[in-house]
Order: C-alpha cells, then sequence, then structure tokens
C-alpha cells in the first residue's frame, strides 16, 4: 500500500488527512502552478459528464479538499452539493472560497470518512471525485459505498491522474512527474513526501481500463474512460443500475 510517510505506523487514511493538513495552504497554488492552469479545463470538462442533473439534484463531492470541484459542480444549478474530506485544514479553505462566492446556500463543506459514508441508501443524484479515488484506503469499499448512496440511474464521475503511454509525453511526463513536481512541491509545501507521494500514488492506482474494472464490479453500468492531455489525466463515469438497495 503507498503511503506519505513510510517511516510511520499509521493507517494510510491518518497520513492521508496529516499530509493534506500540513499542506493546504499552497495546495491551491501549487495545483494550478505545477499544472500550469490547465487543472481548471480538466474540472470544467469533468463535471459536463454528470447527467440528469436538475434544480432538485443533490450532489456528493467525495474528497472535496479545497471546494474547487463543488464550486465547478455549482454551475449545474443543483439544489446542493455536500462536499465531504478527512482533511480539517483543507474544508476550512474550502468555506473560506464558498464564502466568497456567495455559495454558502449551495454547498456544504463537512468532514467525512469516503470509505464510511454517512448518509442513507440512494440519496444523491450525482457523485464526484477529483483526483481522490487513488487516496482511498481500501478502493472498492470506497467504490461500493459510492454506489450506496447513489440513486439509480445516476452518474458517478471521477478525475484522476493516469499515465500517459505515447512518445514522447511519456518520457517527459515521467521525468517532470517523479524528478520535477516533488522537488518544487518541497520547496513549496514544506512537506517532504507529499509530492513523492503523489507520483507513488498515481503509479501504484489501477488506471483505465483497470478501473473501469473496479466499477463494473461494483455494480456500475454504462462504463467510459476519456483521456485527456495526452492521457494525463483521464474522466471515468459509470451509472447506478436500478438497485434493490433501499
Amino acid at each position: 500500500m503507498t503511503t506519505p510517510y513510510k517511516n510511520l505506523k499509521s493507517s494510510k487514511k491518518e497520513q492521508i488527512a496529516s499530509m493534506f493538513n500540513n499542506i493546504a495552504r499552497r495546495y491551491d497554488f501549487l495545483n494550478h502552478f505545477l499544472s500550469f492552469g490547465i487543472d481548471k479545463y480538466w474540472r470544467k470538462k469533468a463535471i459536463k459528464y454528470l447527467t440528469r442533473i436538475s434544480d432538485n439534484s443533490i450532489i456528493l463531492d467525495i474528497a472535496t479538499g479545497t471546494a474547487d470541484f463543488a464550486i465547478q459542480a455549482a454551475k449545474l444549478n443543483p439544489k446542493k452539493i455536500i462536499g465531504i474530506d478527512i482533511s480539517e485544514e483543507m474544508l476550512l479553505i474550502g468555506r473560506k472560497k464558498i464564502k466568497k462566492k456567495f455559495l454558502n446556500q449551495k454547498i456544504i463543506l463537512q468532514k467525512g470518512d469516503s470509505e464510511k459514508l454517512e448518509f442513507p441508501n440512494n440519496m444523491f443524484d450525482g457523485v464526484i471525485v477529483a483526483f481522490g479515488v487513488r487516496n482511498f484506503e481500501n478502493l472498492k469499499n470506497g467504490i461500493n459505498e459510492i454506489y450506496r448512496v447513489l440513486k439509480p440511474n445516476s452518474t458517478f464521475a471521477v478525475l484522476e491522474f493516469s499515465k500517459p503511454s505515447i512518445f514522447p509525453i511519456k518520457q517527459f511526463y515521467n521525468f517532470y512527474f517523479n524528478i520535477i513536481l516533488p522537488l518544487i512541491g518541497k520547496v513549496f509545501s514544506k512537506d517532504n513526501s507529499a509530492y513523492r507521494y503523489l507520483p507513488e500514488s498515481v503509479n501504484n492506482f489501477p488506471d483505465n481500463n483497470n478501473f473501469i474494472n473496479e466499477l463494473k464490479v461494483a455494480g456500475f453500468s454504462n462504463c467510459s474512460l476519456q483521456r485527456l492531455t495526452f492521457g494525463i489525466v483521464t474522466i471515468y463515469t459509470g451509472v447506478k443500475k436500478n438497485s434493490l438497495i433501499k
């Protein structure tokens, strides 16, 4: 299991929470800086894959962090968006951004565990995750929980890093992601492990068809993937079948 702090015996979940608490103040800056601002385009593109969203819909944003994806989802004009994260420091920053954009009545952020969602079955009209599923301690548990809380015929949309395979993008990506990015992240975030963990977690994540298979095993249908920016990131979607869960 890939963890940020290999010298610690605490669980991956505890280490992820600690890591994001440590880098929260520089997270947004580094996100935009290290991706050359393309991360904003990725989120905008991914949110369009949510279907059947109306002004009565409720969306769940898992691993919401500083709420960038939730704020993007607000443009779909749902009734409510609930964002959860295990890092309280990230949530504090997210709440400030939401208040600044006058979205307090639309977006609610709360501390929560993606693998133990404290919501009833069939509650949400859409579930979204941006750059968060590879941080799940138990991927199957997380996906099963998402399936449980999603309404039948509703969409689960994931935006996640993947590994490009086209020359010379693959070679440049590996050099930047494994050498340059950790150095810059270390300087600005003051956390030596956080931006070493990022490429390690991406390398060990079951991307592309492997992740599609995880969705299918959980019960999702109409599963698809869309690679963006030469395969650096991928949008995954799955639709919950009519379910006996009540």
